[in-house]
């Protein structure tokens, strides 16, 4: 005795559909124009009268529980109503109105029941809204059987438990959209935080070891100016081409490509550490690393070497590689007590995808960071 609607999530927005549902709501009214006409057909009796007003008003009780039922906050429009009380008062002030209708103008108002069964499941819900349903149009058929004057009527009883058994399946169908359409967009939340954290992790890592290095640079080039003017020339043309490529690659994680190679990592690591007055022992070759791992290795060499140069205060630096693990060694004082930074966090989450682990662990003196991919 409805119509299965698309409704908003967050219940606020009043949109085409649930306008349109409130009015093919109204369009099933049309049915107590019967019960209205009879009354009018006695309207030099008062019965006639009394017939008319209880149409009328069972007609507004009706289309204003739909209204207030498709409209809830919740956003879903056909689950039981939320206070029990309520929906016990609206149904017997309907059975009042329905039994009005019939003593008033006779066999014509037996139509409240057809309502009277959709407003069960709509308020109380499956079970009792089904029971009594059931019991409105058993009761229905059994007064036209029993009641002098009126004719059998089977057609009704059929008629109000195929309109109980229909609002029950628009109302799971449409309470089941609901639902789905809620945990679609809590995953599409979940994938866009994610997402950001990613983008987040990404960028950190990428301008975090660019930025020391260029920062690393410019003391170096700053110190050189006076004592030796080419070199610290050289130095200013290397901070350009720094500059020029952590732009590169924060274009590159922007549009989604982060083609990092672990070469290329090693290089900059080296000339990093260089810049840095820290000594080096880099490896020449990354042939034997699989190619599924470059791409982590390759970012445990930027976290580890950034770090050293970063944090550590160390005077040697070394970088080991091996088919299944990559370790970054240095002789410095280490991160000290506290939280992971984001690299590190990034780095565990990006070994973690691979069903790798990260090793951190003090030296006597110096700090080692390992990832290890069985």
């Amino acid at each position: 005795m409805t119509l299965m609607t698309t409704t908003d999530l967050d219940g606020g927005t009043r949109t085409g559909p649930r306008r349109w549902g409130v009015f093919f709501a109204g369009i099933w009214l049309l049915y107590l124009g019967a019960p209205l006409e009879e009354g009018w057909h006695h309207r030099d009796q008062v019965s006639g009268w009394v017939g008319m007003v209880a149409v009328v008003v069972f007609g507004l009780v009706y289309l204003g529980t739909f209204v207030a039922l498709r409209f809830r906050p919740d956003g879903a429009p056909f689950r039981p109503m939320q206070s029990r009380p309520l929906a016990i008062l609206v149904l017997a002030v309907q059975t009042a109105l329905g039994v009005t209708m019939c003593l008033a103008i006779g066999q014509q108002g037996s139509a409240a029941s057809v309502y009277i069964g959709v407003l069960c499941v709509m308020c109380l819900g499956v079970r009792w809204g089904w029971l009594f349903g059931a019991a409105t149009a058993v009761a229905t058929y059994v007064a036209s059987i029993t009641v002098p004057g009126w004719d059998e009527n089977r057609g009704l009883l059929f008629g109000t438990l195929v309109a109980t058994l229909a609002i029950w399946g628009i109302s799971q169908a449409i309470n089941r959209n609901i639902e789905v359409l809620a945990v679609r967009e809590e995953n599409a939340q979940l994938a866009l935080a994610d997402e950001r954290n990613r983008f987040a992790r990404d960028l950190h890592d990428i301008l975090g070891h660019s930025l020391t290095v260029i920062t690393v640079k410019a003391e170096l080039a700053n110190r050189l100016f006076d004592a030796d003017s080419d070199r610290a020339r050289a130095e200013l043309a290397d901070l350009e081409r720094l500059a020029r490529d952590a732009l590169s690659d924060v274009r590159r994680a922007v549009e989604g490509y982060r083609e990092l190679t672990l070469p290329g990592e090693l290089a900059r690591a080296r000339n990093a550490l260089c810049a840095a007055e820290i000594e080096s022992e880099l490896p020449n070759s990354t042939d034997e690393i699989p190619s599924d791992l470059r791409e982590l290795f390759a970012w445990t060499v930027r976290e580890g070497v950034t770090n050293v140069i970063r944090h550590s205060g160390a005077n040697r630096c070394q970088v080991r590689l091996s088919a299944g693990e990559v370790e970054v060694i240095d002789d410095g004082r280490g991160p000290g007590e506290g939280p992971a930074g984001h690299g590190l966090i990034g780095l565990r989450e990006r070994a973690s995808a691979l069903g790798g682990t990260v090793v951190t662990r003090s030296l006597d003196p110096g700090f080692s960071l390992k990832v290890v991919v069985p």
